[in-house]
């Protein structure tokens, strides 16, 4: 090959067949500008279904330079250039039955690939796959269209259909790179906003359905499939500081992180326009301002990776580099991010690698072979949910999803990934029978290529930006899920506490006259505090398939479930550990969450649930301005019991402390609704300690009784510490006292 072209023979007929039966397997070598072998000729080849007539138009000059003659009346021609006898840059003249159209041929242009990106791609080492893979608007010499790439092998032929072609495979066969199985082509002239899919013909012949694009930048609105061509982004973003700052944290486990978990559909809805959903740009003013005003540090998204079907939240997605376009443009979504900025909110992202849905237009059998996931349903079909799960061991199925990591932080400015389902993916044998699973090279049930795929995304990720969050939704005892790659473990920044969270709401729902017999579930979790960074979530899992909202999980009257529900959201904020809340929690959703429907705002009406929401904006606001409460949430040092044992009360009492002992908060928690008076507790320090938060407030709803806003330390040894303290402690409550400087 010289100067993108090639020396060829004379068409012959199995040639034409081909081109016409869009079979052919390299159309860049007879299709365009070629020499002919024989008198060194140029000639011009170009397929054009409904063409009429082609005429060779110079660019220089814009002179017809020859008319091409018709092979075919399926719209295939070809001609000499006359005495021309070097390469020139051209346009075609097409004429149809109704209008002429000039354009510029995608045959005339060389490959627009570098192999050093195909050879990061096949050793799964590429980060940056986004900036080729996928449709790029491009010019090259001059002529403005996008560039086309896509993951194939096992395919016999890949084109591009779209709009722009009338969806004919025919007109835009792609150009083949065989050792890395990447197929290409530049096509002038489309537009953005023009939709397209890949045909792909599999290695036997056979049609497949059409492809949605794996990299595509924005699809269709579902149920609609097809990818949506998105120019290169113009955004402005105004949030250089805010990254600034945020990578140069040092160790997030030390910073206050209160997360408020969202479903971008039902978080509320448009009720004068039939219920829609709210656009990302209206997001951006309402929800935003009210994440702000309500006190937690950030926000995060259940998926919003496009995917086909609501019913599964976006935990099923195909479109892994579009933002949903159920919320508006990608465009719009960086403007949401960028105003979460603007806010001092950080926003995290639910981020889906163990798995993808069947969807015909999807992933599976993408080229005809089992390509993205396994070939062996016994690793690559995932039971619960009917997915298809990743080939962890295909090196460019590790550049895919490394890639698609970076992607969302680099271009979209997240702050963090929430990684779903980890627990599926470490495991060949999660949700699997004997015999339904195959054992790793060691005879083991560990899957070592999904952990080596976790620890070098992690690795990568927080070498790049290292003061984002990569979290663990990790239900298992598996170590070091948040320690470094580097020490043995899977590198991800934090992991969810589902221990903690299993145990105190079975805790939480039984009647208070038993919990004495239970206390271990309030205080089990302690054990192990420390030994991973751990966010405690209440996610929207807890709410769903007949469990129940959290008001609803708690026993008793009304009074009581509301009193239950302000204690256990208190001991939640003061316990070590990150705080996540779902949606509604904040102010007491009654009814299960429902994802079709707006959560139900006006329950604020009411003083009961706006008390709650009232507790969550003042627990917030605590939080982040108390050392003690998050400074040293994963080092035990932080902690300490000072009434862990008095079951029969249900009452526990310990101390929260910040670095060098600079804060300090005193945390006592009643389970019961019996009152105690004059309960002395030991303390190592002396002091006043203020009452900062008392759940039992009529501020919210309680029956106001306290500790006239503080108490002093006595010179009264209790339980072998030379002083303590009496207290008053509240039916169904959680206090936090700050100890005076």
């Amino acid at each position: 090959m010289k100067n993108g072209l090639i020396e060829e023979m004379m068409l012959e007929e199995g040639d034409v067949n081909a081109l016409l039966n869009a079979t052919h397997s390299d159309v860049f070598s007879v299709l365009g500008m070629h020499k002919s072998r024989s008198d060194n000729q140029l000639i011009v080849r170009s397929l054009i279904p409904g063409a009429k007539a082609i005429d060779v138009i110079a660019t220089k000059g814009m002179r017809r330079v020859a008319s091409l003659k018709c092979i075919d009346q399926a719209g295939l021609f070809e001609g000499t250039m006359g005495r021309r006898r070097n390469p020139f840059e051209y346009r075609l003249r097409v004429t149809f039955e109704e209008h002429v159209l000039e354009c510029d041929d995608p045959y005339r242009f060389g490959s627009l690939l570098h192999e050093n990106d195909l050879y990061l791609f096949c050793e799964g080492t590429h980060e940056r796959l986004y900036q080729w893979m996928g449709a790029h608007p491009k010019e090259v010499g001059g002529v403005s269209g996008v560039l086309y790439t896509v993951w194939a092998p096992a395919a016999a032929r890949v084109s591009v259909v779209g709009d722009f072609n009338h969806w004919d495979g025919r007109r835009h066969v792609m150009r083949c790179h065989p050792g890395a199985g990447v197929w290409e082509i530049f096509i002038p002239g489309v537009s953005d906003g023009d939709l397209y899919k890949y045909e792909i013909l599999d290695a036997n012949g056979k049609l497949l359905p059409r492809k949605a694009d794996p990299y595509a930048f924005a699809m269709q609105h579902p149920p609609e499939t097809a990818s949506v061509t998105c120019g290169n982004s113009e955004y402005l973003w105004q949030d250089q500081h805010w990254l600034a700052r945020r990578d140069a944290q040092v160790n997030p486990t030390t910073k206050p992180i209160s997360i408020y978990e969202v479903h971008l559909g039902s978080w509320r809805r448009n009720t004068e326009n039939n219920g829609r959903y709210l656009s990302y740009t209206e997001l951006a003013e309402q929800l935003v301002s009210y994440v702000a005003e309500m006190g937690f540090t950030h926000v995060q998204l259940m998926p919003v990776t496009e995917y086909p079907f609501d019913g599964s939240w976006g935990y099923q997605p195909i479109g892994m580099y579009a933002p949903t376009s159920r919320f508006g443009s990608p465009e719009e979504f960086k403007y949401f991010i960028d105003r979460c900025h603007a806010r001092d909110i950080g926003v995290l992202l639910d981020w889906v690698p163990a798995h993808f849905p069947t969807d015909e237009h999807g992933l599976g059998r993408f080229d005809g072979s089992c390509l993205y996931e396994h070939e062996d349903v016994r690793k690559g079909f995932h039971p619960d949910w009917n997915t298809l799960i990743y080939n962890y061991s295909r090196r460019e199925v590790v550049s895919y999803l490394l890639s698609n990591a970076m992607y969302w932080i680099s271009e979209y400015h997240v702050d963090g990934l929430r990684v779903d389902a980890v627990a599926s993916m470490l495991y060949l044998d999660y949700s699997r029978e004997d015999g339904e699973w195959v054992p790793n090279e060691k005879g083991g049930r560990e899957n070592l290529e999904a952990i080596s795929l976790l620890q070098e995304i992690n690795k990568r990720v927080y070498f790049n930006f290292p003061g984002v969050m990569m979290v663990a939704e990790e239900s298992t005892a598996w170590p070091g899920v948040s320690k470094p790659v580097d020490n043995g473990g899977l590198g991800f920044g934090f992991k969810w506490n589902m221990g903690w969270m299993n145990d105190s709401l079975r805790y939480m729902q039984r009647d208070p006259i038993h919990r004495q017999y239970h206390h271990n579930e309030l205080t089990f979790g302690l054990i192990y505090a420390f030994s991973e960074n751990f966010i405690l979530p209440l996610s929207h899992d807890e709410v769903v398939h007949g469990k129940g909202s959290l008001i609803a999980k708690m026993p008793g009257d009304e009074w009581q479930q509301f009193a239950n529900l302000r204690a256990y959201l208190g001991f939640m904020w003061a316990h070590p550990g990150k705080q996540l809340l779902f949606m509604g929690g904040e102010f007491a959703q009654r009814t299960e969450w429902n994802h079709d429907t707006s959560l139900d705002w006006h329950l604020l009406e009411q003083p009961a649930h706006a008390s709650i929401q009232n507790l969550v904006k003042d627990l917030n606001h605590l939080y982040t301005g108390l050392p003690a409460l998050y400074e040293l949430d994963s080092d035990g040092n932080g902690f300490q019991w000072l009434e862990a044992e008095d079951s029969q009360r249900s009452v526990l009492v310990f101390l929260r402390r910040a670095e060098n002992n600079s804060s300090m908060a005193l945390v006592v928690v009643n389970m019961t609704p019996a009152a105690h008076h004059n309960y002395r507790v030991g303390l190592p320090d002396e002091g006043h300690f203020i009452e900062r938060f008392n759940s039992d407030s009529a501020a919210y709803g309680g029956s106001n009784m306290g500790n006239l806003g503080g108490v002093n330390s006595e010179a009264i040894h209790w339980n072998g510490y030379d002083a303590s303290v009496s207290l008053t402690i509240p039916p169904l409550s959680t206090m936090i006292f700050e100890r005076q400087q």
